[in-house]
């Protein structure tokens, strides 16, 4: 998967210096993932939660932070929408994020 805005990533492990190694990982299994569909993202990130239009949260840092990603499966493309703790990511509506 082509992943689209890593410096999203990086501006927030530099905020959240803990989640670095987490996101780090994450962004380096998704880079070389090749999900077709939302249930192969699901046999990987059993936690992960699937939403409409094809967005995806993941749980970071054994659920200390939350990832939003849009995906574009027919072109392998994973679009960073939203990094946050849980407190930012309950203000959000992720579905339109």
């Amino acid at each position: 998967m082509r992943v689209f805005a890593r410096k999203i990533l990086r501006e927030f492990w530099n905020h959240y210096s803990d989640s670095e190694g987490a996101l780090k990982a994450w962004f380096s299994e998704t880079e070389i993932a090749q999900w077709k569909s939302p249930a192969d993202i699901k046999r990987k990130y059993p936690h992960a939660s699937i939403l409409a239009h094809n967005r995806v949260v993941f749980n970071i840092k054994g659920n200390s932070y939350r990832l939003v990603v849009k995906i574009n499966y027919d072109y392998a493309q994973v679009f960073i929408r939203f990094v946050g703790t849980h407190a930012e990511y309950d203000k959000i509506d992720a579905t339109t994020i």
